[in-house]
C-alpha cells in the first residue's frame, strides 16, 4: 500500500505540471493568433521563426517532463533556424519538426483540457467514504487510477511528440553537412600546418644542407679542414631536418600507436607531460581488439591536448585520464581539478579537438566552470 502511494503521489505531481502546462497552451494561443496576424500583414513576419522557437521550447519541456516519467527519452529532430530572415522564414515553415510540434499542440488543448477537468476529481473520492476502513478501500480504488491516467497522458504524449522519419532525416542530414564542414576545415588546418611546418622546419634544414654540401665541394681541394668542417655542420643540419621530419609524421599519426598501441601510447604521453597522470582503462586488453587506426589517433590527440590544457591553463600539477570501450565505441575522459574556465575561442586547441572528434561522428562535452573541476568527455563511435 505505502509503494502505491507513493507511485500515485509522483504521478499526481506529473498530472499537476501536465495540467498546469495545458492551461498555459490556452494562453499560448493569444501568441498564435498575433504570429498569424503579423505574418499575413507582413510586416511582423519576423515573428514567425521566433515564435517557432518557443514552440519547440515548450514541447522540449513537454518532452523532459513525459521522459521523467516514463524513463524513455523522447528524441528531438530540428533543423537550425538561423540566417537571414528569409531563410529564417523557410526552415520555420519547411522543417517537419514544426509540423510536430503543432500537431501535439493540437491535440494537448483536447486532452490537456481533460486533464484539468479531471485531476481535481480524484481526492474528492479519498473523502466520500469518510474515515476508517471505507478510505483504506477508497484509496486502494483511487490510486492505482491515479497512475493509469498519468500513463495514460505521457503515452499520448510520447506519441505525439516522437519525431516522424522525414525529420530524423532532416536533422541527420543537417547533422552530418555540420560534421562533414568542420571535417573538412579540420582537414584544411591539418594540411596548413603541416605545410607550415615543413616549409619553417625541414625545408629550411634542407636548404642549409644543401648549401653546406656546396661549398665542403668548392674549398675541398684548396681548404680540407674548412671543407670537412662544412660536411659536418651539414651532417648536423641532416639530423637537425630527419627530427623535424619525424615531428611531421607523428602530427600525422604517431608511429607509437603502431608500436604501442592506443594504452601504451596514451601512458607515454601521460609519462611525458610533467604531471602526475592516474591513468584507468576498461575493456580495453592487451590482446583484444583495437579500434579502427582513425579512431586511435583522434583519442591519443584529444588526450595530448588535453593534458597540454591542463599543463598550460590549469594552474594543477594532476590529472585524470580515462579510456575505456563502450557499446558504440571509445570514450575518453580528462579531468583536472584546476581553476576551470576553459574557453574555445582563447586558442586552448578545444575547437581544433572539437572538429578532429566531428570528422568521424564523434561527441565532445565539457564541463570546464570557473574555480573548476574541468573535465573533457569524447566518444568516437566504432564497431569493435
Amino acid at each position: 500500500m505505502r509503494a502505491t502511494v507513493r507511485q500515485a503521489g509522483r504521478a499526481t505531481g506529473h498530472l499537476l505540471v501536465a495540467a498546469a502546462m495545458a492551461f498555459a497552451m490556452y494562453l499560448f494561443i493569444t501568441v498564435l493568433l498575433i504570429t498569424a496576424v503579423g505574418t499575413v500583414v507582413v510586416i511582423g513576419a519576423w515573428l514567425l521563426p521566433e515564435t517557432v522557437l518557443l514552440l519547440r521550447r515548450i514541447a522540449g519541456a513537454k518532452r523532459r517532463l513525459t521522459t521523467a516519467w516514463t524513463g524513455r527519452e523522447i528524441p528531438e529532430a530540428y533543423r537550425t533556424i538561423e540566417g537571414p530572415l528569409t531563410g529564417r522564414l523557410r526552415t520555420a515553415v519547411r522543417d517537419p519538426g514544426t509540423l510536430t510540434d503543432l500537431r501535439w499542440m493540437a491535440a494537448y488543448y483536447v486532452y490537456g483540457a481533460l486533464l484539468i477537468v479531471a485531476l481535481p476529481l480524484w481526492p474528492v473520492g479519498l473523502v466520500v467514504d469518510g474515515v476508517g476502513c471505507g478510505l483504506l478501500r477508497r484509496r486502494a480504488v483511487v490510486l492505482p487510477w491515479i497512475v493509469r491516467l498519468a500513463d495514460l497522458e505521457a503515452g499520448w504524449s510520447t506519441a505525439l511528440l516522437r519525431p516522424s522519419p522525414k525529420a530524423q532525416l532532416a536533422a541527420r542530414v543537417e547533422q552530418l553537412s555540420a560534421t562533414r564542414a568542420d571535417a573538412i576545415a579540420a582537414h584544411g588546418a591539418e594540411l596548413r600546418r603541416i605545410e607550415r611546418d615543413l616549409h619553417d622546419g625541414a625545408q629550411a634544414r634542407l636548404v642549409s644542407l644543401s648549401m653546406r654540401i656546396g661549398l665542403a665541394k668548392r674549398a675541398y681541394d684548396r681548404d680540407p679542414d674548412a671543407a670537412r668542417g662544412l660536411l659536418d655542420d651539414a651532417q648536423e643540419q641532416a639530423e637537425q631536418a630527419l627530427s623535424e621530419l619525424r615531428q611531421v609524421v607523428r602530427g600525422i599519426h604517431p608511429p607509437i600507436l603502431t608500436d604501442r598501441g592506443l594504452v601504451g601510447a596514451v601512458r607515454a604521453l601521460a609519462a611525458g607531460s610533467g604531471l602526475r597522470v592516474a591513468v584507468e582503462v576498461a575493456g580495453l586488453e592487451d590482446d583484444g581488439p583495437r579500434a579502427p587506426a582513425a579512431v586511435e589517433t583522434a583519442a591519443y590527440f584529444v588526450v595530448a591536448e588535453a593534458l597540454t590544457n591542463v599543463a598550460k591553463h590549469s594552474g594543477v600539477s594532476e590529472a585524470a585520464v580515462r579510456i575505456a570501450r563502450v557499446r558504440r565505441g571509445l570514450r575518453v575522459e580528462v579531468a583536472d581539478a584546476g581553476h576551470g574556465g576553459a574557453d574555445e575561442s582563447e586558442g586552448s586547441g578545444l575547437l581544433g579537438m572539437r572538429r578532429r572528434v566531428a570528422a568521424l561522428d564523434g561527441t565532445v562535452r565539457m564541463s570546464s566552470p570557473v574555480g573548476g573541476p574541468t573535465a573533457v568527455e569524447v566518444e568516437l563511435p566504432c564497431v569493435w
